[in-house]
């Protein structure tokens, strides 16, 4: 979200006294003394509310009297304005202006001739409704975000009744005592009364973008902006942990006083916008011009200005897609509709476009390709592995000889801040928190352990929270009066800081030897697929706050070994990438063996020998090493990687051209999220920071669902490509028998203009609207990724443009010809009231709208044959196709309409030519069809 800097001079609110007879401001207690400048147990007693948070009842209460924690809703235009909005594409204005010229032709022709006030009512008609069609989609497209947006859990943790519970963010009040971590984003206005090596980033509401500490001890500055216990709605947690009591929610926060401003910021287009607006341009361009040439011409051969005029105008008109910027809306909006059927929000429609070039995925492991619910399977203590029964976050099963484990397993399970929830009405256990630490909750209470009882004798009094570089986290606890420093984390970096060995019956000093052999244990423990972590402690003699202090010289207790099982989807949604040659490079913070084992499972991995690369050996590649690591191609796995090595990794793939999506959950993983060409965050277990940072939100967190949205992302952009094939390739059906008439010298159009709008209505954009809901072709993720740079008008789609259009021209022209000859009437006596002549237009238009039929099961595959891919597969575009030959019958044989379009009777005998003649374009099509799949090599980026 984009959000303006405060300062004093933009209209930031500014520190101010409480004034007789008003109320307190937010940010100060019922004293009026502002909640900042006060001491902790002060800021309960102010904001009525305790330690132990609110009762449940209070907090009912105050979401009554105070409203939802909720943001104003932004001010979008209103439904006039999109309405009027539809009115300034540039086919609208074009053909705006060609209904206000053709009304002054008709105003000054003498006599004055009704098929040029026809002409000028059925422009001004198709404007009309093809704005109403736009206007509907647009609308319902915008009503459909706002609902999948509401489909992102907004949530946050705070103490109810002394119990920590997960609330909705909408029901927070002021008072509740919310806890945060690192990747929580701050639900509302907070004093800060406890924090552990908190920084947060309040980029959104000061513009700093340097990361801040906050401390719970009071601050006199009176700015409350500045103040240093202070977190406000919409920042982020950047490092640590804290607890904070509620002072302002929704509107009365700082953000939402500014959050209309923001939210009201214009959008920018993105590239397809700007690909259509410039495609646009230059089609109205060659209307004008074709249409400017033909009335040069046709003035020497006495038509009179006004009727060469409005001849141009109509050939103007016949090169126009009306139901283009319909037809584009109706597509986008399926294809997001589609993509959250399959658990793919889409926020912005600049992913629609990425997905369907994306060469490179560069995913994490944890819930991404397994299924988060980490499972304890080994313990490893004394020369000893233990096993452990049970999968899941149900506390049931069995750990072998749990005495002889307990110490190691009750110090694993107080170092951690999570919390293991009781069934829901589903019967399923839950783990608020880190997925880790609920394994080892677990695994703790399968050996017997109280961990209620636990902490309560031995309270946590100080923390180190998890560190990403250091790759550890410890607690400090006081035991009876003792004090001891509890430690997990990885084990490469916990055994480098272990001195000592607990064998059990005593401790020992930790030989290299030992320290070989126990880094040997946790390796293979790690080939076998499991994470491994060591846990280990110490005695201290007083209080410190020396992080580096209480984490050395620590006692090895053991490692744990879990596991958290692939996704069966996976290994399917990861085929089907291979198959569509898009490159998958696994980035985790893992163990190597780990990341490798599980790549194998879900077959990232199938080679012997992959590519395996930690954070150490990237730190020590230059740009140029780290390009030519890249460039080898094959299956990489890079492993123990921070936020900086995963987002370098990610712009050196850009530099060599590649598409990337890369995937991420933390408030670490924004950077690469927000620097990639899509970023994809996971929307049950993410962080807000990573929600948004992204453009794609899977709703389940599955790889699988990347691959769907890939997939659906790819048939987004064909069926754009297809319409646009479909729609100007009838143009050519239109334009080629005037130009041919103009030329052999007839004096008369072939085709006028009120024929040339009944078929772009009639048999164009119905036709094209069911193109753009045309489901994936089998194939479509057997095909290599679309280059980077390719043109959505590109010139293959040319080619195939002026190949359909091309035997709808020769196949309309002849007709025509066909039924002038027929007469043994010379060219120069045609009249309009001819017979023949309006028997001869009624067989071109009919024979427009004929071949349009068949040619939309033509563009409805590009390689494979539409009979394989099943005719009436596609309802919508069957129905739509036998309502424009249901309109040209009626166009033929209602007298009325007759009147207007000018149009004669067809026998039976006119409908099977003109029948055999629109097939050719299919036929002609499935033949080049069947010669493509004949073919070994592809070229690449063809449209086929």
């Amino acid at each position: 979200m984009k959000v303006l800097r405060l300062s004093r001079q933009g209209g930031a609110r500014a520190p101010s006294a409480v004034r007789a007879g008003e109320p307190p401001p937010p940010s100060h207690g019922p004293s009026g003394q502002p909640v900042h400048t006060l001491a902790v147990t002060d800021v309960f007693q102010a904001l009525d509310s305790s330690p132990r948070g609110l009762p449940s009842a209070a907090g009912g209460v105050r979401l009554q009297q105070q409203g939802p924690n909720e943001l104003p809703p932004a001010r979008g235009p209103s439904v006039w304005r999109q309405l009027a909005g539809q009115f300034t594409d540039l086919f609208a204005v074009v053909l705006m202006v060609a209904s206000a010229i053709t009304f002054v032709a008709y105003a000054l022709q003498q006599p004055r001739e009704t098929g040029t006030l026809q002409l000028a009512v059925a422009i001004l008609c198709v404007v009309v409704l093809n704005a109403s069609i736009g206007f509907a989609q647009e609308y319902s497209a915008e009503r459909t975000a706002q609902t999948l947006q509401a489909m992102v859990p907004h949530r946050c943790r705070a103490l109810r009744d002394a119990v920590l519970a997960e609330l909705p963010v909408r029901d927070l009040v002021p008072g509740d005592l919310v806890a945060l971590e690192a990747g929580d984003t701050v639900p509302g206005d907070c004093r800060v009364v406890e924090a552990h090596d908190l920084t947060v980033n309040n980029a959104a509401i000061t513009g700093e973008s340097e990361p801040v500490h906050r401390s719970a001890e009071p601050d006199e500055t009176e700015d409350v902006l500045r103040a240093r216990n202070c977190l406000f709605m919409g920042t982020d947690v950047i490092t640590g942990t804290a607890r904070a009591v509620v002072f302002a929610t929704g509107q009365a926060t700082e953000f939402g006083r500014i959050f209309r401003l923001t939210a009201a910021a214009p959008g920018q287009k993105t590239p397809l916008q700007r690909q259509v607006a410039s495609m646009a341009r230059r089609v109205a361009g060659t209307a004008l011009a074709v249409g400017a040439l033909l009335f040069v011409v046709r003035m020497p051969t006495g038509q009179g200005f006004v009727a060469s005029f409005v001849f141009a105008l109509g050939v103007m008109v016949a090169l126009v897609p009306e139901g283009l910027p319909a037809t584009l809306s109706v597509s986008l909006a399926l294809g997001v509709r589609r993509m959250a059927r399959h658990h793919a929000l889409v926020k912005k429609l600049l992913a629609v476009e990425a997905l369907g070039s994306t060469t490179v995925v560069c995913t994490d492991k944890t819930g991404t390709l397994t299924q988060a619910e980490m499972t304890v399977v080994r313990v490893w203590a004394w020369d000893q592995e233990h096993t452990i029964t049970g999968v899941g976050y149900e506390p049931k099963g069995e750990v072998s000889d749990p005495a002889s484990v307990r110490e190691l397993l009750r110090t694993a399970a107080l170092c951690c801040d999570a919390r293991l929830v009781p069934p829901d009405d589903a019967g399923r256990w839950r783990v608020l928190g880190d997925t880790t630490e609920g394994a080892l909750l677990v695994v703790a209470a399968k050996a017997g352990l109280d961990m209620a009882a636990e902490e309560a004798a031995a309270p946590r009094i100080a923390e180190h929270p998890f560190d990403s570089v250091r790759k550890l986290m410890s607690s400090v606890h006081d035991e009876g009066g003792a004090r001891r420093v509890r430690v997990k984390g990885a084990a490469s970096e916990v055994l480098d800081r272990c001195t000592r060995l607990d064998h059990g019956g005593g401790v020992a000093v930790l030989t290299d030897e030992e320290r070989k052999r126990i880094a040997a244990e946790a390796d293979e423990l790690a080939a076998e697929g499991l994470r491994v972590l060591a846990v280990a402690g110490r005695e201290a003699a007083g209080p410190s706050a020396d992080r580096d202090a209480d984490e050395s010289d620590l006692t090895l207790l053991g490692l744990v070994g879990m596991q958290d099982p692939p996704r069966p989807e996976v290994h399917e949604a990861v085929e089907a990438c291979h198959r569509a040659g898009i490159r998958i490079v696994m980035v985790t913070g893992d163990h190597p063996l780990t990341a490798e084992a599980v790549a194998r499972r879900v077959g990232i991995v199938r080679s012997a020998a992959p590519t395996v690369v930690t954070g150490t050996v990237l730190d020590a590649m230059d740009e140029s090493a780290l390009d030519h690591l890249l460039a080898t191609g094959g299956e990489l796995l890079l492993c123990r990687v921070s936020p900086e090595h995963k987002m370098r990794v990610v712009t050196a793939f850009q530099r060599r051209g590649e598409v990337v999506a890369v995937t991420g959950d933390g408030a670490n993983d924004a950077p690469a999220l927000k620097h990639a060409d899509i970023g994809v965050a996971m929307g049950a277990s993410g962080t807000d920071v990573a929600r948004e940072a992204a453009e794609m939100v899977l709703l389940d967190d599955s790889f699988g669902s990347i691959a769907v949205a890939v997939r659906l992302g790819r048939s987004v952009y064909q069926n754009i490509r297809k319409f646009l094939v479909y729609l100007f390739s009838h143009n050519i059906g239109e334009l080629a028998p005037i130009l041919a008439a103009t030329f052999a010298g007839f004096p008369l159009v072939p085709i006028t203009a009120v024929q040339v709008l009944a078929i772009d209505l009639g048999s164009d954009v119905l036709p094209a609207l069911a193109l753009g809901a045309e489901p994936p072709e089998r194939d479509v993720m057997d095909r290599p990724p679309r280059p980077r740079h390719e043109r959505l008008f590109s010139r293959a789609v040319l080619r195939r443009i002026l190949f359909l259009g091309g035997i709808q021209a020769v196949g309309v022209c002849a007709v025509f010809f066909w039924r002038i000859h027929a007469s043994g009437i010379p060219y120069a006596d045609f009249t309009a009231g001819n017979p023949v002549y309006r028997e001869a237009i009624t067989m071109v238009q009919a024979g427009i709208v004929v071949s349009q039929f068949f040619n939309a099961l033509a563009v409805r595959t590009e390689r494979e044959s539409v009979f394989r891919a099943g005719v009436l597969s596609n309802p919508w575009l069957i129905a739509a196709g036998f309502f424009g030959l249901g309109l040209m019958a009626a166009i033929s044989y209602v007298p009325v309409l007759q009147s207007v379009f000018h149009t004669a009777p067809l026998t039976g005998g006119d409908w099977a030519l003109l029948t055999a003649v629109g097939v050719l374009p299919l036929a002609a099509d499935e033949a080049r069809k069947a010669w493509l799949r004949r073919r070994t090599a592809r070229p690449e980026g063809e449209v086929r």
